[in-house]
């Protein structure tokens, strides 16, 4: 009986959490996709865990039990956070997918470069949406028209860059061919630029 009323705890939490999040996106003002969503588990798992305390037939856990659930749910709500809004939001895959569908299903392949450069970038306000994600996050700082990297920015910065260095895939199948271009893309940029900051 403790396996049911477990299953259904978490048929709850997940029930909370939806709701809370679609009310959440509906009537409130969101900063970032990713940190709202966080937010609405957090909610979710608070709300249900009170609920579940005050009802005298779920009510058959221990404290610890109580305490595992809580975080299982906020486990649960991070995964969901993680893997569907922020994932629709942030996927160059998914708007893949939508253009072609846009285009009646087939675009030529010769054009993506274009598309990803001058329709995706301007119909998901890619600039605005990344520079916002990051000032909220506190990794840049915009002053006088000038995008400034915090000492929080540059520790990421280079912590991802180690890590893409040293363990993302050396053979990496890129439009039928195994390369590593991807492990350090800046390989090839430009060295003169007319965009620094002074």
């Amino acid at each position: 009986m403790k396996y049911f009323k477990f299953a259904l705890c978490n048929m709850l939490f997940l029930a909370i959490l939806l709701l809370i999040y679609w009310l959440h996106i509906r009537y409130f003002k969101v900063n970032v996709v990713f940190y709202s969503a966080i937010i609405d588990g957090i909610l979710a798992a608070l709300v249900t865990i009170i609920l579940v305390s005050l009802s005298k037939w779920l009510n058959v856990f221990s404290a610890f039990e109580k305490f595992q659930l809580v975080l299982f749910w906020l486990l649960l709500g991070y995964a969901y956070a993680i893997s569907v809004p922020t994932v629709i939001d942030r996927s160059l895959s998914f708007y893949t997918l939508e253009k072609l569908q846009q285009r009646g299903g087939g675009i030529q392949l010769a054009a993506f470069e274009r598309v990803y450069s001058n329709e995706y970038i301007k119909e998901h306000r890619l600039v605005d949406v990344r520079l916002t994600e990051q000032e909220q996050s506190g990794t840049i700082k915009i002053q006088n028209g000038c995008v400034v990297l915090t000492d929080w920015g540059n520790t990421l910065a280079t912590t991802s860059r180690y890590f893409r260095n040293h363990f993302l895939p050396k053979q990496r199948l890129l439009m039928g061919q195994y390369s590593s271009d991807l492990t350090d893309p800046f390989k090839k940029s430009d060295t003169q630029v007319d965009y620094l900051c002074k």
